[in-house]
């Protein structure tokens, strides 16, 4: 959980400094509403500092401010969005790329959204391919994970407490590498082994000053340790990778993988192990996150819990769990919806001015680095009602599901990793909740640690009784 746990605020800045390294941004405000920079050097580093995360920094922002801030990362304009209406004004729904693999990919130095129009199309329709297929290929798969959680929360006595985030990671590492990389992840010590390198490689970003100055001056290079560590562990990843992408090639298995509608595609292998890459690990931390999250709330809101349970019980009965009974689980549903809605499960992303635009009244420069503020739209009182309240029955109003899916939370916007974990944890949940009480731990408060993935800042536990 240690390695796990670096992906973290500072991973946020990295990527947010990688796109601004790699685009950078004219110096011009624009007049628009915001902060000056705090150190000449460092822009308003210190502000997010102090403000605990950049989410926390972006709430603060936009509550002295409005709907559109500006600040400086370094001495580079940054633009905050962070209402539903002004957020209508920017999103493209034809853009293709998607705002959390470009800033991963830019961290990696890929080739981050360069390919044409009908090259990105493409892309993302093999995206699209590759999680139905592997999610059909492979549920009974998943369902055999899923049950194998059960299993051992069932031999559990009540009293024992269970370390939440530590079951959730591992579950979707078994999950997402056996269906992305197939059955070399079958062996326990591979999956370990990955989930050691998925922390590593990331390690080497210490603190998120440091990455203010360090990643964008260059000094990463200097620091000998941090350097080996980061590209150690990203050389065992490609070379994993590409020991699978060699065995899949012109062959037919009967377990269909992520990896092989890649590699069935128009693509070279360069940009199949990149997609590789980057579906692996935005799919792990995302399906974990949400397992986690949505297990909390209902330890937490019985009612909700309780609700779900007769759904579960309505549709599936004494009977198995199916692909086809599991697209009828509405409520469960909304229930994930909630989760990620209540949680913040992303609470930033972003993307770079191609032309010179303009919000409201404000110009937006090119090459500007846009932030979509999505923690602090997701509780807008002017959007949601009771905001801070977890209610999954918000989302029987098609007009709130409309505004989910613009977000990117549903719908045709919806990233395939996010995708992926929302069929992943429906199953989970299926099995779970169909067997068990999940109940909370008395005492206990989770508090919040605002990363590029929101996570809780300690262990969070709950214990489990038998339904029958």
């Amino acid at each position: 959980m240690l390695d796990f746990a670096i992906f973290a605020v500072t991973f946020l800045l990295a990527l947010v400094g990688a796109v601004l390294y790699l685009y950078p941004a004219s110096r011009q405000a624009a007049g628009i509403p915001g902060i000056t920079p705090t150190e000449e050097k460092d822009g308003n580093l210190p502000d997010i500092v102090n403000s605990g995360s950049l989410h926390e920094f972006l709430v603060n922002l936009h509550e002295r401010y409005g709907p559109v801030v500006s600040f400086w990362f370094g001495r580079r304009l940054v633009v905050s969005l962070g209402t539903v209406d002004v957020l209508k004004q920017h999103i493209n729904p034809n853009k293709t790329s998607d705002p959390f693999e470009t800033m991963l990919k830019s961290l990696l130095r890929y080739q981050s959204g360069s390919g044409n129009v009908s090259e990105n199309h493409m892309r993302k329709k093999l995206y699209e391919n590759g999680v139905t297929n592997s999610l059909q290929s492979n549920f009974a798969l998943l369902l055999k994970l899923s049950e194998e959680l059960l299993d051992k929360w069932l031999s559990y006595p009540e009293s024992q407490h269970v370390p939440l985030c530590q079951h959730m990671l591992g579950f979707a590492m078994k999950s997402v590498t056996q269906m992305v990389m197939g059955s070399t992840f079958e062996d326990e010590q591979e999956v370990i082994r990955f989930q050691k390198n998925h922390g590593t490689m990331f390690f080497c970003f210490q603190v998120w000053s440091e990455i203010g100055k360090g990643f964008l001056d260059g000094s990463l290079d200097k620091s000998t340790t941090r350097k080996k560590q980061y590209e150690d562990a990203l050389m065992q990843l490609k070379s994993i990778l590409k020991k699978i992408i060699k065995e899949r090639k012109g062959r037919n298995f009967s377990q269909h993988i992520f990896i092989d509608s890649l590699v069935q595609g128009n693509l070279n292998d360069q940009q199949i192990l990149e997609d590789s890459m980057i579906f692996s690990l935005a799919s792990c931390v995302i399906t974990a996150k949400l397992c986690t999250w949505a297990v909390c709330f209902l330890t937490t809101y019985e009612e909700v819990q309780k609700k779900l349970y007769e759904e579960i019980d309505q549709v599936f009965g004494k009977g198995p769990i199916t692909p086809e009974k599991i697209e009828e689980l509405r409520y469960c549903r909304q229930v994930l919806c909630e989760t990620v809605r209540t949680a913040k499960l992303t609470p930033v992303s972003a993307r770079l001015q191609d032309i010179e635009g303009k919000i409201d009244k404000f110009i937006i420069p090119k090459e500007t680095l846009v932030l979509y503020a999505l923690g602090v739209v997701l509780q807008d009182p002017s959007t949601w009602s009771s905001p801070y309240k977890f209610d999954p029955e918000r989302f029987d109003d098609e007009s709130v599901m409309k505004i989910f899916s613009l977000l990117g939370f549903s719908g045709t916007q919806e990233c395939s990793e996010l995708r992926f974990a929302y069929m992943v944890t429906t199953v989970l949940l299926s099995v779970l909740v169909r067997r068990l009480h999940l109940l909370s731990v008395e005492g206990q408060v989770i508090e919040t640690k605002y990363e590029l993935v929101t996570s809780s800042k300690e262990e969070a536990w709950i214990t489990v009784s038998k339904r029958y």
